[in-house]
C-alpha cells in the first residue's frame, strides 16, 4: 500500500465546501488515504479488520466481507480523484484539532452505504516523502529547464543579430520581437509567482 500510494499523483478534490488535494490506494487488504489543504496533512491507514468493524457500526443492514467494502470504497473515491465524481455519492468533511473526518454517503446493493474516513495528522516523514521531496525535485527540474530556455533565447537573439548584420530582413514585420532581457524576465516571473501565492 505504501509504495503504491507513493506512485499515485495528487488530485484536486472537494469534500462539501472545502477544497483539498488528495491521493489514495485501495487493496483487498486495506487502504491508505492522504489529504492536504496545503496547510495541514492528514492520513488514515485501515486494514480489513478495521474496515469490517467500522462497516458494522455504520452499515448495520449490510453484511458483506471487508474486501467488498474496500472495493466499493475504491469505486467511490478513485473516480473522484480522477475528476469523475459519482453524482449519487456525497462527500462532506469535518475538522477537529489534529483530525479530519470525511463522510461518504452512497449506496451498495440498493441499500444506503455510509463510510467515515478518520484521518489524523500525518507524520513528518510521510509529509516529506509524499509532498516536500517531490515538490523540491520538481522545483529543481523546472529551475534547470528555465535556465536552459533562457540560455536558448539569448543564443537565438545572437543568431538573429548575426542575420541582421548580414543584411537579412523580416518579410513580415509583425514577427519582429524585442531582444530577450534576462533580468527583466526574472523580475516579472517572480512577481507573478508571489502574486499567485497570495
Amino acid at each position: 500500500l505504501e509504495s503504491s500510494l507513493l506512485a499515485q499523483p495528487w488530485a484536486s478534490v472537494r469534500f462539501g465546501e472545502c477544497a483539498f488535494i488528495a491521493k489514495a490506494c485501495f487493496r483487498d487488504t486495506g487502504y491508505v488515504l492522504l489529504i492536504s489543504d496545503l496547510s495541514s496533512v492528514w492520513h488514515e491507514r485501515a486494514d480489513t479488520q478495521a474496515v469490517a468493524q467500522r462497516s458494522k457500526e455504520l452499515n448495520k443492514r449490510l453484511t458483506a466481507h471487508a474486501s467488498s467494502f474496500l472495493q466499493r470504497l475504491g469505486s467511490l473515491v478513485c473516480p473522484l480523484l480522477a475528476g469523475r465524481p459519482d453524482a449519487a455519492t456525497a462527500f462532506s468533511c469535518h475538522h477537529a484539532p489534529g483530525r479530519l473526518s470525511v463522510r461518504v454517503k452512497s449506496e451498495l446493493s440498493g441499500l444506503p452505504f455510509y463510510w467515515d474516513f478518520h484521518c489524523s495528522s500525518a507524520p513528518v516523514e510521510m509529509v516529506s516523502q509524499h509532498l516536500v521531496r517531490p515538490l523540491m525535485r520538481m522545483s529543481l527540474v523546472l529551475h534547470s529547464q528555465l535556465q536552459e530556455l533562457m540560455a536558448l533565447l539569448l543564443q537565438k537573439d545572437a543568431e538573429i543579430d548575426d542575420y541582421r548584420e548580414s543584411g537579412a530582413a523580416l518579410s513580415r514585420d509583425r514577427l519582429r520581437t524585442e531582444p530577450f532581457q534576462e533580468e527583466t524576465f526574472l523580475q516579472n516571473f517572480m512577481a507573478k509567482v508571489r502574486c499567485k501565492a497570495y
